[in-house]
């Protein structure tokens, strides 16, 4: 619910013209809780590797430093947590049959 929350946040500060339709907004949101369960889904490390990469930009050193593993470490957390990402798109795309 943050993260709707924030995307619904600065969706607001965005131009009327840039405004996605009722239905774009339902598949986004729908998106983001998708997005969510994935990341619940990962071990916390790798989780946490996976977001200080991608929302805050930290340099693989840095995470490994903030994390307290190696640079080695964080590229198989990263490695992981991008495969999830791969499979959560090919679900969402109706790819794969559970």
């Amino acid at each position: 619910q943050k993260l709707e929350q924030a995307w619904l946040q600065q969706l607001a500060l965005q131009p009327e013209a840039l405004q996605p339709s009722p239905e774009q907004r339902a598949i986004i949101v729908e998106t983001l809780h998708e997005v969510d369960a994935m990341l619940l889904r990962l071990p916390g490390k790798v989780r946490q590797a996976f977001l200080l990469a991608q929302i805050d930009g930290l340099a693989y050193r840095d995470i490994a430093a903030h994390i307290g593993v190696s640079e080695r470490m964080i590229k198989k957390y990263l490695a992981q947590a991008f495969l999830h990402c791969a499979i959560l798109e090919a679900e969402l795309d109706g790819l794969l049959v559970e």
